[in-house]
């Protein structure tokens, strides 16, 4: 088994990055810092925003799971695997995407 130490330091480095862009967001999301706008014009524009807050969140959370999954992969000597067609995944991309769980052929099959 190959040691991914600096992989799994990667790794955390960006989890915790993403973790701290969802507490962000969520001190935005739940308006923490400023009241709800009394002008109907500013709740629409506050809602609008709180939409993008959401997709923004919802993403943030996506990465974080896709990193654990990478970190559980490491683990279980499996990282680097697709998990699709079980070869290798190429160093370039993994370098690029070090939580990709498909190699650039079942990337470009898989439905986004």
């Amino acid at each position: 088994m190959e040691n991914f130490e600096q992989v799994k330091k990667q790794l955390l480095a960006l989890r915790d990055s993403y973790i701290r862009r969802i507490d962000a967001i969520d001190v935005d999301k739940h308006h923490k810092n400023e009241p709800v706008e009394k002008d109907f014009a500013e709740q629409a524009t506050q809602s609008e925003n709180d939409d993008v807050l959401v997709a923004l969140d919802n993403e943030a959370h996506q990465m974080i799971m896709q990193i654990d999954a990478a970190l559980t992969a490491i683990d279980e000597g499996r990282y680097g695997i697709c998990t699709e067609c079980s070869e290798q995944i190429p160093q370039a991309r993994l370098e690029v995407a070090p939580f990709a769980r498909l190699c650039i052929d079942c990337a470009e099959d898989s439905p986004h």
